[in-house]
């Protein structure tokens, strides 16, 4: 369809993070990273710099890196200036696993989104989930949250069977989690929306006692206004608790998004792309900032990210999926060298290459055939080759 609109005459720019789709359709390709070009130029070029390819999906190619001991590249200010504890189970008020996923799966229809993921995580744990767009990311999310019902497979909660549970209990036993966008009340303030997020601690519920003064509603309040300074000072949030939510950055927004989810005091948190949207210096402070929630509060925590840098210095191990099934699960620079992850991401398949049309070392193709492996998706099984005519049709 896009090479139809373009055929009419019109200019199209395509904004795509999978490299297949924008090698396939593009002549010429852009590559940003934080608001800086990485590179630019046709894409036969782009083929040929592998480097580039894997440096801006794979390791991030920010102006401030350095690398750490396991040779994984990441920013500098995001660096942790204390080895990661791997699996520190020690956070855990109880032994044994905060989160059990064992073999969750959902379909949409014809579409097999998960299937069949399992991991656990002990307190105290970071995870980090990566693979390109479509890979079930968020979809896993959802099904551990409650907001989808898996077609199979099982998910436990501090030893709890939460499988059939909505969010609502899910959260009463000790789940938290942010999303993508940050709803937040732009018309109030910080303080204010923190202490929204404490409602279900809040002892006191009768809303005739605040009218006769009640000194247990005086009590109450005082500790919902304690334990609002106490989160606003360990999200570092002081110079903006008196603002308004709407007057703060998108960045900024995030920090206090998370200060409400922990105001349910989780013991697993779920973090779905905290970095997205957010400028290159808020990012290299968010790394900080989560590893000192996992300091302070023992809580498990799986997060989804595109930043590389980012997600490979706080994670003690990363899991990666790819068309809903996991590829493997290991050390972060295991993980990132897999060759099964780089294909994913960069599609690095001669079938790929060839699609494109693009590369120098690519043979003409008669455009009346179409052979039928190469519309296989990237780590699919390959079926025998057969062509078949299009009868005068692309």
């Amino acid at each position: 369809i896009v090479r139809e609109i373009h055929k009419q005459g019109t200019t199209v720019i395509l904004v795509e993070q999978s490299v297949n789709v924008a090698i396939t359709l593009a002549e010429r390709a852009v590559f940003l990273e934080k608001g800086e070009v990485r590179f630019d130029g046709p894409t036969s070029d782009l083929l040929e710099r592998p480097d580039v390819l894997r440096a801006v999906f794979l390791e991030g190619t920010g102006s401030k890196t350095a690398s750490t001991s396991n040779g994984v590249a990441v920013s500098a200010e995001a660096t942790p200036v204390h080895a990661r504890p791997v699996a520190a189970a020690a956070y855990g008020p109880t032994p044994g696993p905060a989160l059990d996923v064992a073999g969750i799966s959902v379909r949409f229809g014809g579409v097999q989104a998960v299937q069949d993921v399992s991991f656990d995580l002990v307190h105290g744990e970071i995870m980090g989930i990566i693979g390109p767009n479509g890979a079930g990311k968020t979809t896993v999310l959802d099904l551990i949250s409650g907001f989808l019902t898996p077609t199979g497979g099982v998910v436990t909660i501090e030893g709890n069977d939460v499988t059939e549970m909505p969010p609502d209990m899910r959260a009463a036993v000790g789940l938290g989690r942010s999303f993508q966008d940050a709803r937040l009340f732009s018309s109030m303030t910080v303080r204010q929306t923190i202490a929204t997020a404490l409602e279900r601690h809040i002892k006191v519920r009768d809303p005739v006692a605040p009218m006769v003064l009640s000194p247990a509603v005086a009590a109450s309040e005082k500790v919902v206004d304690e334990e609002v300074g106490r989160l606003i000072e360990q999200m570092r949030l002081e110079a903006y608790a008196d603002k308004f939510v709407g007057e703060l950055s998108t960045g900024t927004r995030r920090i206090v998004d998370l200060a409400c989810t922990l105001a349910h005091k989780p013991s697993v948190l779920l973090l779905d792309e905290p970095s997205s949207g957010i400028a290159q210096r808020e990012t290299e402070a968010l790394g900080p900032v989560l590893l000192d929630i996992r300091e302070q509060t023992g809580a498990a925590m799986v997060v989804i990210e595109h930043d590389m840098p980012l997600i490979c210095g706080i994670s003690d191990t990363l899991l990666a999926l790819e068309l809903g099934q996991v590829v493997t699960r290991g050390l972060p620079n295991d993980v990132i060298n897999d060759q099964r992850v780089i294909d994913g991401y960069l599609g690095g398949t001669e079938e790929v290459i060839h699609r494109s049309g693009a590369s120098k070392k690519t043979e003409p193709v008669d455009e009346t055939t179409v052979d039928e492996t190469l519309l296989l998706p990237v780590g699919a099984p390959a079926k025998p080759r057969r062509s078949r005519q299009l009868k005068g049709r692309e």
